[in-house]
């Protein structure tokens, strides 16, 4: 199993609530409920048991909890990511510049054009 869905599980089944797993994440909560989906779709139960506004573990998805934890905690660190150096070509101003006209508004310190 994929370790981002594995740690995507985990922080929903602390949670046990995904809004706040989605915010704890930084991810869309439409991600986080395709995420468990998926892996509900590859251990073949469900994993999370919704009823009356409160969400629980199934024992399917404590076990899955359980081996989710072994396997991010075994799998090797992600690779540490070049560090690129900064700056780049700069771009030549042309001309005054001017701030961009916003339609429908008037030109600041001139008379409207009449229709």
């Amino acid at each position: 199993m994929n370790i981002t869905l594995l740690k995507r599980f985990v922080v929903a089944a602390e949670e046990l609530h995904f809004p706040r797993a989605a915010d704890a994440l930084g991810i869309p909560l439409a991600s986080l409920y395709s995420t468990i989906e998926k892996l509900e779709a590859q251990v073949g139960h469900p994993l999370f048991a919704r009823e009356g506004g409160r969400t629980r573990l199934t024992p399917a998805g404590t076990l899955l909890l359980d081996e989710a934890r072994e396997q991010i905690a075994a799998a090797p660190a992600p690779p540490a990511k070049p560090v690129v150096p900064a700056g780049g070509k700069a771009k030549a101003s042309k001309g005054k510049g001017r701030t961009p006209v916003v339609k429908g508004q008037p030109k600041p310190y001139k008379k409207r054009q009449g229709r």
